[in-house]
C-alpha cells in the first residue's frame, strides 16, 4: 500500500494544536502562538489545550472531540499535539479512522502520542515523531530542534533523503542493512499496545525505541514482553533513540537486541533527550547500521506549488 504524502507548510497556513493526552502549563500554552507566528504560521488552539481534568487535558469526550474537529477543519493544514504525558491511548477505540483517511493530515508529536502514531499506521497513514510546542519548543535550548522541524515542514521530505547524524556515544550497535516500515516510539507505549488491535505491525519493520525516566529493570520488563510476544523476532532491524534521565539501559537493550542477529543502530538523536530531531513513522526506510544512516524510501512531505491545496 502506498502511503499519502502531505504538502509542505507555507506562509499563512493554519496549524491546529490539540491536547489528546496530559494538561499543559498555561504559561507555556501562551507561548505557542507567538512561536508559530515567528514562522509565519497561524495557530488554532483547540479548547482542551486550556483544560485540566486531573492528569488529563479534559475529559475523554472533550479530547476526542478536539482531535476530530482539527481533522475535519478545512483550514487546518497540520495537526500538532501540544504535549504528551498520558491519555492518548484512552481514545484509540473511539477514533474515526475513516475520517482520517478521507481527510489525510500530518500528525506531529511523540512520547504518549506513540499511541496515535500506531493508530494512524493501522489506518494506512504516516506521521511525524517530533518535538511538541507545549513541552519542548517553547523552552530555552530547543532552538536547533525547532529549526530542524520547521525546515522539514517547509522544504519537504522526499524519498531518497538520507540522515547520517552525529549520534550519542553507545556500544549498542550491530552492522547490517534492513528495509521496512519505521514503527515504534516510546518503549512503554509500544509494550502497552501489545495484545490490542493497535499494536504496531512489526513484521519486517524497522523498530524505533526511546523512553524517559525508566530504570533499567523496567526497560528489561518491556523488552521481555516484546521478545515473548515475538516482536523482536518479527522486526527487520532496530533504531534506538535516547533513554534519558536514568541509568543507561544500553546493557539491557544489547541483551535483547544483539542476539537477534539483526542490524542495530543506537544513539539516534530522537526522543526525550536533546537533540530531539524529527523522525517519520509509518513510511518505508532503509537502515544501514554500519554507515549510521537511515534513508527514506517514500515521500512524507512533498513540496507544493503556490495555489496547490
Amino acid at each position: 500500500m502506498t502511503v499519502p504524502a502531505f504538502p509542505t507548510l507555507r506562509e499563512g497556513d493554519l496549524v491546529g494544536i490539540v491536547a489528546p493526552a496530559g494538561p499543559s502549563d498555561p504559561d507555556r500554552v501562551a507561548l505557542v502562538g507567538p512561536l508559530l507566528a515567528k514562522q509565519g504560521l497561524r495557530t488554532r488552539l483547540y479548547p482542551t489545550c486550556h483544560r485540566r481534568e486531573g492528569f488529563l487535558a479534559g475529559t475523554d469526550d472533550e479530547r476526542l472531540a478536539d482531535l476530530h474537529a482539527a481533522w475535519v477543519d478545512p483550514e487546518v493544514r497540520l495537526v500538532w499535539c501540544l504535549r504528551g504525558g498520558y491519555g492518548s491511548g484512552r481514545l484509540l477505540d473511539r477514533l474515526d479512522a475513516g475520517l482520517a483517511r478521507q481527510q489525510p493530515k500530518l500528525l506531529v508529536g511523540y512520547s504518549d502520542i506513540t499511541a496515535l502514531h500506531a493508530w494512524l499506521c493501522h489506518a494506512g497513514l504516516p506521521s511525524l515523531h517530533a518535538p511538541m510546542p507545549g513541552s519542548d519548543l517553547v523552552r530555552e535550548g530547543r532552538e536547533a530542534d525547532a529549526a530542524a522541524l520547521f525546515e522539514m515542514l517547509r522544504v519537504g521530505l522526499r524519498a531518497g533523503h538520507a540522515w547520517r547524524p552525529e549520534r550519542a556515544a553507545t556500544g549498542l550497535h550491530r552492522d547490517g542493512v534492513a528495509e521496512g516500515l519505521v514503527v515504534g516510539g516510546n518503549l512503554s507505549l509500544v509494550a502497552s499496545l501489545m495484545g490490542t488491535p493497535w499494536a504496531w505491525p512489526t513484521q519486517g519493520a524497522i523498530l524505533f525505541l526511546e523512553d524517559i525516566n525508566e530504570e533499567p529493570y523496567r526497560v528489561d520488563r518491556y523488552l521481555l514482553q516484546l521478545r515473548l510476544a515475538g516482536v523482536l523476532d518479527a522486526a527487520a532491524g532496530f533504531l534506538i533513540g535516547s533513554f534519558s534521565e536514568q541509568a543507561s539501559p544500553d546493557d539491557v537493550l544489547a541483551h535483547y537486541l544483539l542476539p537477534t542477529g539483526k542490524p542495530v543502530l543506537g544513539g539516534w538523536p530522537t526522543g526525550h533527550g536533546t537533540p530531539n530531531r524529527p523522525l517519520p513513522m509509518g513510511v518505508r526506510a532503509r537502515l544501514d547500521a554500519g554507515a549510521g544512516e537511515l534513508t527514506l524510501l517514500e515521500d512524507l512531505i512533498r513540496p507544493t506549488a503556490h495555489g496547490d491545496s
